[in-house]
């Protein structure tokens, strides 16, 4: 038993909620110890709730002091839970079937709200299409919405990076149930020290390991049959359906505060669930729903996010030097489920953190309304190969201008270099500068001249980019990046785009191009918010991989996760009069 400020706290441990199907699901409850009934927070995770990660971003004992009861449940088939492990799929009812549980118990008063990050993110999105009736609030934290733009799949290409990492380290407990009871403790001390030697080397050497469909890493612990799954299926949206949100969002009664990453790998699916809600909920309490958005990384809320500090105000404990992330949750909580006038429901729907200025800014919808779409054109002389090239970025559209040309042999792939990423050490996520991938013939570069005056960028952000390639399949890369006096390349965001999938967003099947001719590619960049300050020079990089981030398109035309070969293909990027190459910035105007 805790004592500080507020109530004592009890904690029951492996509490036992009966699903349904009969599956008994544990978890560890957090109570005031005095006699009373008190509004549950609820959270569901696969990760382990008496693991570090749990409470992470709410502090269950912290907030039971504050009169709340706090629950943290094993989701189905992990750690002490019952049942088999399979992703994502009983999220929904299980979901329900625990919120129901919670309402009952008898230290609750019957209102429920969820909270949690990523996987236990989604299982509250899960559970709100069912509409519990319990249920009156949620604050998913950096969590997606469309397995097939940012999960799995990214513009076509596999997510190779996280899923593979993802994959195996969930591959931990499955190995530990598996050989529970073992007589012989050897068995199962040999089969970990396998995976662990996996994990180990995954950033090294594992990531590289051909073919794809039988990833040797995951293939020889048998962990992760799901990985494999995805194969034959690749980007088939109805396959995906159990960890889909996109499209039931009409079924969401209750408010929802979103947190998001300007470097997470759910950045524009986070945005996009509150746009949705907002714009479009189906009560008035889910329109209610309220956006945050820092300089973060996947789970990376502190100093620095990658290679740069973004200020103490910019972190999760010192939010605009204002308010921490656990009592900023909390007030939204004691609004919503104690009925509390504290004025948050009055407040601007989005408080996002503009870098570059590194100041939190309020906001009253997205995109901006008052963002100006301007579009800069690539421009070059043939030659914007690495950053000592010729290649421009102007508001200018081209007229007669030579191509660029590259070469793309995806046996020596661009690395990956920070962005929105969640992978082994050796990768990390955030701010990182761009300038050793640079040096590279295979990187194309495109930059302004140093600004005259502060431009903010500030919302969705698309490449259109006209090109041509040897190949039958390939992929396209385009990045924005923050280049400053001295030569500092901060990259900003990023995206990809595969051929064969280039009219995916449109609902068409893939198909092959056809080598040497053109084709317009949209290239999905998600958001970002930046000022690039007088003297800075906005810039565009283009190529065709960034390995291990998203695996190596083999340029062959064959089915994903085939080949154990390569082919090399030779790209050319034009921009000229009939095939202006361009991204679209949606610049903020200058305050008068």
């Amino acid at each position: 038993m805790t004592q500080s400020r507020g109530h004592q706290v009890a904690v029951d441990f492996d509490v036992p909620a009966r699903m349904r199907d009969g599956t008994i699901l544990r978890a560890n409850v957090y109570r005031p110890a005095s006699e009373g009934q008190w509004p549950v927070l609820l959270t569901r995770l696969p990760y382990g709730k008496d693991l570090p990660m749990a409470g992470a971003l709410l502090d269950p004992l912290q907030v039971a002091r504050q009169g709340y009861v706090v629950i943290i449940q094993d989701t189905r088939g992990r750690f002490t839970s019952g049942g088999e492990w399979t992703p994502m799929q009983a999220e929904a009812e299980d979901g329900y079937d625990t919120i129901e549980w919670a309402s009952k118990l008898n230290y609750s008063n019957g209102e429920v709200g969820m909270f949690g990050i990523s996987y236990f993110g989604f299982t509250q999105w899960s559970a709100m299409t069912l509409q519990p009736p319990a249920l009156k609030t949620a604050i998913p934290i950096q969590t997606w919405n469309n397995p097939l733009n940012g999960t799995t799949f990214r513009g076509g290409a596999l997510e190779l990076g996280t899923t593979a990492q993802w994959q195996m380290m969930m591959g931990l407990d499955v190995l530990l149930r598996r050989h529970r009871g073992e007589a012989d403790p050897r068995i199962l001390g040999a089969a970990l020290y396998q995976l662990i030697n996996d994990i180990d080397a995954l950033g090294s050497q594992g990531y590289a390991s051909l073919p794809l469909r039988e990833f040797a890493p995951l293939k020889r612990n048998d962990v992760a049959p799901a990985f494999f799954d995805a194969f034959p299926y690749e980007m088939q949206q109805d396959r995906v359906n159990y960890m889909t949100i996109l499209g039931k969002h009409e079924k969401v009664i209750v408010p929802t505060f979103n947190i998001a990453g300007w470097y997470d790998i759910f950045l524009q699916d986070t945005i996009e669930n509150f746009r949705i809600m907002r714009t479009e909920g189906k009560t008035p309490e889910a329109r209610q729903s309220k956006l945050l958005v820092g300089p973060w990384s996947h789970g990376g809320m502190n100093n620095p996010i990658g290679e740069l500090n973004f200020g103490m105000g910019s972190t999760a404990a010192f939010i605009d030097l204002k308010i921490d992330l656990v009592s900023l949750q909390v007030r939204w909580f004691d609004h919503y489920l104690k009925g509390v006038e504290n004025g948050i429901e009055a407040e601007a729907p989005i408080k996002l953190f503009v870098m570059g200025a590194n100041i939190w800014r309020d906001e009253q919808e997205w995109p901006l309304a008052r963002a100006v779409e301007t579009r800069y054109y690539l421009h070059s002389n043939g030659h914007a190969n690495t950053l000592e090239g010729d290649g421009t970025l102007s508001t200018t559209p081209p007229e007669a201008e030579e191509s660029d040309n590259y070469t793309y042999d995806p046996a020596n792939p661009v690395s990956t270099r920070g962005g929105a990423l969640l992978m082994t050490p050796e990768y990390r996520s955030g701010p990182y500068d761009q300038r050793p991938i640079e040096q590279r013939e295979d990187v194309l570069v495109y930059s302004t001249p140093p600004l005259e005056q502060d431009t903010e960028v500030t919302g969705p952000i698309t490449v259109r980019l006209w090109a041509t390639s040897s190949a039958p399949d390939t992929d396209f890369i385009a990045r924005l990046v923050d280049v400053s006096p001295d030569g500092y390349a901060q990259n900003l965001t990023d995206g990809i785009i595969r051929a064969r999938h280039r009219h995916h967003a449109k609902g068409e099947a893939p198909s092959l191009i056809e080598p040497g001719q053109a084709y317009e590619y949209e290239i999905d960049l998600w958001s970002t918010s930046n000022l690039f300050k007088q003297g800075h020079r906005i810039r565009v990089d283009i190529t065709s991989s960034s390995f291990p981030r998203w695996d190596r398109n083999p340029n062959t035309g064959h089915d994903l996760g085939v080949d154990a070969e390569f082919a090399i293909a030779q790209q050319t990027i034009l921009h000229d009069a009939e095939h202006p190459s361009s991204i679209l910035l949606p610049i903020i105007p200058a305050a008068n």
